[in-house]
């Protein structure tokens, strides 16, 4: 998961967040977080993340994808989670220094 952006990677969490998004629905709830986001930017890194198997694509219907994690990607999220809590617990964050 270390070889994908900081956008591939926000857009995983995204889907994992969603039932079978569309890129469209994936696109929105993206916006709601980082702004706008534009087409040529989204499908070539939902493309990535297919093509490096951590998403799987299937067809809605004639125009329309849908999204889904697949197991390797549920599994490189947990690892990236497990990797930024040994530098960061946020359930327990430490006393500012004065």
């Amino acid at each position: 998961m270390f070889d994908l952006t900081a956008f591939q990677r926000d857009l995983l969490y995204v889907i994992a967040g969603m039932d079978r998004p569309s890129g469209q629905e994936v696109k929105r709830r993206l916006e709601e977080a980082v702004g706008e986001t534009s087409h040529g930017r989204l499908y070539p890194n939902l493309d990535t993340l297919v093509t490096e198997a951590y998403v799987e694509k299937g067809e809605i219907d004639r125009r329309t994808n849908f999204y889904q994690l697949t197991p390797a990607g549920q599994t490189a999220l947990r690892e990236r989670r497990a990797w930024e809590n040994q530098f960061v617990d946020i359930d327990d964050p430490p006393e500012p220094e004065l």
